[in-house]
């Protein structure tokens, strides 16, 4: 017994050293020991569109703060956690940042003085940026943001569960590494789409399912679970791929195109943190860039065994109930009695990914609780924004009323109880501390 003792404790002091070393290693960078690169007027371009399609400010900016000042709140299971401020001040923002470091933070995690970032930042997709676009996101941030003296706050979560270093064993088990690869099978735009959707705009953080440890689980399309929707903090971010029902398999390509630049079209229009993503993003990224999105993801094929039947408009009149009461009351004047909306302009109910899919349940339940954010489009507010019926409606007559839009006009996302309306309502609650502030993407 004494003689395997002798034998096992050295061999886990080894292991225990080895995991000491790893978890507090400093990662290498192509940038270490390399000059910063000049802040030509051309880099710093580049670098906004880039921070634009990466949707920088969406969580590193707060309404009526300097942008990229952090301090936006983000819900996580173990609690709150906080956008740093990534201006150029020396004190409390990335000023002090060499080249190196603002890489290792943007595509390992590894914040300058060592301490891991939560995964909250999506280094997990960044690590696909090559590295001409990480010199020009380094010249915008450092050149091209004013900087503003804003201290970060201190995340909500409780030691031990605070601790950093178990996040480089989690970026070990499922963080991917490498900068994206072009396909030589496949033509420019879509490997530029590709690029985009992998990368930069980090689409997976929100629309694909995550694990047990809010690992995404999958992070390219070699994955049939890549993309196909995913549930998170109270919204439903449905699959991007080719599925009839829950996905964008009724999108055309330039329906799609459509809906990436305006916002909208005859089948949906942005919501949720959507919005944020239109308003802050899309709208602004070149022409080309969404044309290679929409051309990327129409490529993608869906899941005929998960998604079922196409579905088909059925004819259905809303009397009798008190759902269907509710629906000719509240929400028939805007969407129709007949589920089918109004154009590009109020979106249908009638066969929409939130009505068919069953984790959809969560979209429709925030949208009439909370209500939906106003879409701006080239400065100017939507005059169609989707009111909150928190303060008028009970929970039970909320999930009446989701009930029966999503069993009518050939729906089939099921019922909704009303318990499940009573847990987000009360997670949703301006004056509860558990109130979500934004999707973690």
């Amino acid at each position: 017994m004494k003689t395997r003792y002798k034998i096992l404790l050295p061999a886990l002091a080894v292991v225990a050293a080895a995991t000491a070393w790893y978890v507090n290693r400093t990662p290498a960078s192509p940038f270490d020991g390399v000059a910063a690169p000049a802040f030509t007027p051309a880099l710093v371009r580049q670098g906004e569109q880039l921070a634009r399609a990466a949707d920088c400010v969406a969580c590193h900016g707060l309404p009526g703060k300097p942008a990229f000042s952090g301090g936006l709140e983000m819900a996580t299971p173990l609690g709150s956690i906080y956008a740093t401020n990534i201006t150029p001040d020396p004190q409390t923002g990335i000023g002090r940042y060499t080249l190196a470091d603002f890489d290792r933070a943007l595509r390992a995690g590894v914040a300058a003085d060592g301490h891991r970032l939560y995964p909250a930042m999506p280094y997990p997709s960044y690590v696909k940026l090559t590295d001409g676009d990480v010199k020009a996101l380094y010249a915008f941030f450092m050149a091209g943001v004013p900087a503003a003296r804003q201290p970060n706050r201190e995340s909500g979560i409780p030691w031990p569960l605070s601790m950093r270093w178990p996040l480089a064993l989690w970026s070990a088990a499922f963080a991917p590494s490498g900068a994206f690869e072009a396909r030589k099978d496949k033509d420019p735009l879509w490997n530029r789409g590709a690029y985009l959707v992998q990368g930069a705009g980090h689409c997976g953080s929100c629309h694909t399912p995550r694990g047990l440890v809010m690992n995404e689980k999958a992070y390219h399309d070699g994955s049939r679970l890549y993309l196909s929707g995913g549930l998170l903090d109270g919204w439903y971010a449905p699959s991007l791929r080719g599925d009839s029902n829950t996905g964008l398999g009724r999108w055309s390509e330039e329906e799609l195109h459509q809906f990436l630049k305006t916002g909208r079209n005859r089948h949906a229009v942005v919501f949720g943190s959507m919005t944020e993503a239109f308003n802050n993003s899309l709208q602004f990224m070149p022409d080309e860039d969404l044309r290679a999105i929409a051309h990327y993801l129409k490529s993608l094929p869906g899941n005929p065994g998960k998604d079922g039947a196409a579905w088909q408009y059925q004819a259905a009149t809303a009397t009798g109930g008190t759902g269907a009461q509710t629906y000719l009351a509240k929400c028939s004047f805007c969407h129709g009695v007949d589920g089918r909306g109004q154009g590009q302009w109020i979106p249908p109910l009638a066969g929409s990914a939130s009505s068919l899919a069953s984790e959809g349940a969560a979209s429709g339940i925030n949208a009439v609780l909370n209500g939906s954010a106003r879409v701006v489009a080239q400065g100017v507010p939507d005059a169609y924004r989707m009111p909150p019926f928190r303060n008028q409606l009970s929970d039970q007559q909320i999930a009446d009323v989701l009930s029966y839009v999503r069993s009518s006009w050939g729906n089939t996302g099921g019922a909704v109880p009303a318990k499940a309306v009573r847990k987000l309502r009360k997670r949703t609650d301006p004056a509860s501390s558990e109130v979500i502030v934004l999707q973690m993407h």
